[in-house]
């Protein structure tokens, strides 16, 4: 019986040793926690990946050290401490196979590679067979080349590769986020609908190549004027654009529309065909908060305002209007007339031109 017992020692603690010394010669990285926290086990993946040798982390709770520099929990300390960590990591899910186990990606800083990581991380208990927590096991991959290509291939799917400029499809997306946003909080959004005036004259007199390149300085000066991170600029359609201005009245839309007025004409691009002999815009815009906002109506005025700005009107039949439009000085230069008309409107849409 002695020698059975000892025998079973034996072949425990072999065990043991064997799947130690697996463990560390795993490709995959791989490190494991003991139940209070402390590293057991950092593998020479895990030191490859982390720049981190298993010498300086074997034994101390200090394993953060790999990933970020200051200390903050890893998934696997989330499994052994049984918490939430939506705020730590970007994509987190239980795993499908053990709901104690959990999922993660996240951007990781490396402090020791100086150089940021995208890595996909797996975390879960091992148990004993009566059911005591013995360690836990996270694994890392390195996705950081695969999640850029996503990335870019998103934003290719969402970007007008002419202007580089957002792209229909995103600008609707946005215009609907705004919209919804403006009914819940009765937050003004803001919408300005831009034309390039006598664009086709422009393309005829110069060819399609100047009219590309047309094109692109008047996406770079959308991109310079909006000054917020929320605002967005995107290519409508052809020679048309749209600008979202979440949490902006119309006087602010108004300020953000003069200043691309100027910004273009400035740009003092040669346009024969224009009778400022220039290159200039028409804008139209409108301005919503409330319940009963839809972006169809949105839209609808801001192209309504558009198309009395492109005939150069000064009265309007639906909205309350601030004209912006060009008129010629008997100089032969050009400057902006504007006045306002109220006229009965929705009290939740307001429009200028």
């Amino acid at each position: 019986m002695p020698n059975s017992v000892g025998n079973q020692r034996r072949s425990q603690r072999a065990d043991r040793s064997f799947a130690i010394r697996l463990m560390e010669h795993l490709v995959v990285p791989t490190f494991v926690l003991d139940p209070d926290g402390r590293v057991m086990i950092w593998n020479r993946a895990c030191e490859r990946l982390t720049g981190l040798p298993a010498s300086e982390v074997v034994g101390t709770r200090e394993h953060w050290r790999g990933f970020y520099d200051q200390p903050r929990p890893c998934l696997a300390d989330l499994v052994l401490q049984g918490a939430s960590g939506e705020a730590l990591y970007a994509e987190l899910a239980q795993h499908n196979s053990d709901p104690r186990a959990l999922t993660a990606e996240n951007w990781c800083v490396m402090p020791q590679l100086g150089s940021r990581r995208y890595l996909a991380v797996d975390a879960g208990p091992i148990f004993s067979d009566t059911g005591e927590l013995l360690a836990v096991v996270e694994t890392l991959r390195d996705i950081t080349i695969q999640h850029e290509a996503q990335v870019a291939l998103k934003s290719l799917a969402s970007v007008d590769a002419l202007t580089g400029l957002r792209n229909r499809r995103s600008f609707d997306l946005k215009f609907d986020e705004e919209c919804r946003r403006a009914q819940r909080t009765g937050m003004p959004v803001s919408l300005l609908m831009i034309d390039i005036d006598h664009f086709k004259g422009f393309n005829d007199h110069f060819g399609h190549q100047a009219g590309d390149d047309c094109l692109m300085q008047i996406a770079s000066v959308l991109r310079g004027e909006l000054l917020r991170p929320d605002d967005l600029a995107a290519r409508y359609g052809g020679e048309e654009f749209g600008v979202i201005l979440p949490m902006t009245p119309l006087e602010g839309a108004k300020v953000v529309a003069e200043r691309l007025l100027a910004a273009v004409e400035g740009l003092l691009i040669p346009h024969p065909a224009s009778p400022c002999g220039v290159v200039t815009l028409s804008v139209g815009a409108a301005s919503a908060g409330s319940e009963s906002l839809t972006p169809a109506s949105l839209l609808a005025s801001a192209d309504a305002a558009l198309y009395r700005a492109k005939r150069g009107a000064e009265t309007a039949s639906l909205w309350p209007m601030i004209l912006l439009q060009r008129q010629r000085t008997s100089g032969g230069g050009s400057r902006r007339a504007g006045r306002a008309v109220s006229l009965p409107r929705p009290d939740s849409v307001n429009s200028f031109e």
